[in-house]
Parts: structure tokens; C-alpha cells; sequence
């Protein structure tokens, strides 16, 4: 469990690159990017930015856009953070959101199954 003071740090790193992805980097019209969840370690050298990207279509644009643009998202960053010591950012594709989504369609689909099954029975007694 990270302490107070890391929370904190993540938090406002969060807010920062959040701010500098939506409005200081040029994406394609209809990309959304979330951050997910930020973890720096706790000597404060690296942060791991996970992003959530919505349309699935275009992940592989966006994490190449981010990853080529990672030197002016940093450098944005560490001017709007007044610490001593600033992290090393990198961005890793969160993909419970695209796994849930898929999950969600098998449920969907089991269940019209099992309905489909049930009306069958029915019918059948």
C-alpha cells in the first residue's frame, strides 16, 4: 500500500499528464485517453502511467503517439511539478477495461443461452 505522501504525488502526477495529454497533444478526433492509475516508486525516480484507450481500434496509434511524445509529456510535466526530485514517466496499456468488455459479452451471451435453452424446454413440456 503506497503511503500518504506517494498517493499525493500520484494524484497530482495523474492530474498533470492527464491535462497535458487532452489538451497539449495532438491525438486523432474521437480518441479518448484515461489514466487508469499512476504507481511511482518511492524514491521517486519512476512512474508507471497506466492508460485505459477507447476505441480499441486504436491503441497501437495512441501508444506510439505516446511513446513518441513521451520527452515533451515529460518535460510538461516536470514544469508544472516544483519538486526536487522528478520521475521518469512511462505509459503501460491497462487492459481490464477491454477485458471486462469481454467478459461482459460472454455473460451476455451465456445468458441468451440459457434463455434460449429454457424457452426451448418449455415449449418442449
Amino acid at each position: 500500500m503506497a503511503s500518504t505522501r506517494i498517493q499525493k504525488i500520484n494524484d497530482l502526477i495523474r492530474d498533470n499528464v492527464s491535462q497535458i495529454i487532452n489538451k497539449d497533444l495532438a491525438l486523432k478526433q474521437g480518441v479518448f485517453v484515461s489514466i487508469t492509475k499512476v504507481d511511482t516508486s518511492r524514491d521517486l525516480r519512476y512512474t508507471k502511467i497506466f492508460v485505459s484507450i477507447f476505441p480499441e481500434k486504436e491503441i497501437d496509434y495512441t501508444m506510439k503517439t505516446l511513446k513518441k511524445e513521451i520527452f515533451r509529456i515529460q518535460k510538461l510535466s516536470n514544469q508544472r511539478l516544483h519538486s526536487k526530485i522528478l520521475p521518469k514517466i512511462t505509459f503501460i496499456l491497462d487492459s481490464t477495461g477491454n477485458k471486462i468488455t469481454e467478459l461482459d459479452k460472454i455473460f451476455d451471451q451465456i445468458k441468451a443461452e440459457n434463455n434460449e435453452s429454457n424457452s426451448t424446454n418449455n415449449k418442449i413440456q
